[in-house]
């Protein structure tokens, strides 16, 4: 029998994913039997009831094909099965943070969260994070049903801008995972880059894992030896000499993905302080250039990347959803920072 869990045994805490996926062959000398009790005894510290679900959002396949929790596996089947992963919500406590809900109904909600805020409590830092507004602002649903509790669809990083989706039970967050797993979600980020990319429109196809010399960092390893697959399409939206303004369309969704990516073709993200993007890269030797360059980084002290657009299928409602994100002001102050300077310079002559 072939049993695999797809996650890296060295992840961090933070890295650590929202949704379990194992990969199961079954032996040749298996007893036909249900596959919701075959799974139990497979895969370790797993209740029916989580099963089950996984069964009931279409996440168990036996042979690529959706199967319900009381077929009866047979010898050489191959099965995959999705489970979403919820956080402990009984060690994270609920505080009163301001946040900017776009759309929340019964099963969901969608935040815009601002560059700084924490997502997910971790090392220590149990306070002050997105998590902790939702369970505050969740609590009289949470107390009137017990199955309630914000569920992290995804993430985005703390210095990063943009849209979040969250799942109001396990139930909702099974099924999202669903899209996430099949890349059915549609997540574009609008992002600064260093430099002028060779190409208007590309795919930046890579693994992506811990960086093997410093573990602050994600590296991509386009052999494939080590990390995650990972595919991150791009298109330049508008040009300033030394810098471009990038939209970023994720396929996968790893750890820094936009951010490493744009690094390995050498644009790293404006002012990203982990993947070098804090220095200047491009442009010119003349003192005033380096001081207008100074000047922006003061603008945007963190990397210049926004979840803009967030678009999926709702579960259980049954439709399409999209939403936008306007521009924060760093960004969009630093942008026309940009254009003012391309505007009264000749780069031809540099």
């Amino acid at each position: 029998m072939i049993e695999e869990k797809y996650q890296d045994p060295e992840e961090d805490q933070e890295d650590v994913e929202l949704y379990e996926h194992y990969k199961i062959e079954v032996d040749p000398g298996q007893t036909m039997l249900r596959i919701d009790k075959f799974l139990m005894g497979r895969i370790e510290n797993v209740s029916r009831n989580k099963i089950q679900m996984a069964a009931t959002a279409g996440n168990i396949l036996v042979d690529g094909k959706s199967v319900k929790q009381n077929y009866r596996v047979k010898p050489r089947d191959v099965i995959t099965i999705l489970m979403s992963k919820p956080p402990r919500i009984t060690e994270i406590f609920p505080e009163d943070i301001p946040l900017n809900i776009v759309y929340e109904d019964d099963f969901l909600l969608v935040v815009d969260k601002p560059a700084g805020l924490v997502v997910h409590p971790g090392y220590g830092n149990f306070t002050g994070t997105m998590l902790n507004g939702l369970l505050f602002h969740m609590k009289d649903e949470m107390a009137k049903n017990p199955d309630k509790a914000p569920l992290l669809a995804h993430r985005i990083d703390k210095d990063t801008s943009g849209l979040i989706l969250v799942g109001k039970d396990e139930r909702t967050q099974a099924l999202l995972a669903r899209q996430f797993f099949y890349h059915t979600i549609k997540r574009q980020y609008l992002a600064m880059v260093w430099g002028i990319p060779k190409e208007d429109e590309g795919t930046i196809t890579g693994h992506i894992g811990r960086s093997l010399k410093d573990r602050r960092v994600m590296t991509v390893f386009p052999d494939g030896s080590y990390g995650k697959h990972a595919v991150t399409h791009y298109s330049v939206v508008e040009k300033f000499g030394y810098v471009s303004l990038v939209e970023c369309r994720l396929e996968t969704g790893r750890t820094h993905q936009i951010r490493a990516h744009l690094k390995h073709i050498g644009h790293p993200l404006f002012s990203d302080s982990t993947y070098g993007g804090d220095q200047i890269l491009k442009g010119t030797t003349f003192t005033k250039y380096k001081q207008f360059v100074q000047n922006c980084f003061k603008i945007i002290p963190r990397q210049a990347l926004h979840a803009q657009t967030l678009g999926f299928y709702h579960p259980i409602l049954e439709k399409e959803l999209e939403f936008f994100s306007k521009l924060p002001d760093d960004m969009n102050e630093l942008i026309e920072k940009w254009r003012g300077y391309v505007s009264n310079r000749n780069f031809e002559e540099e």
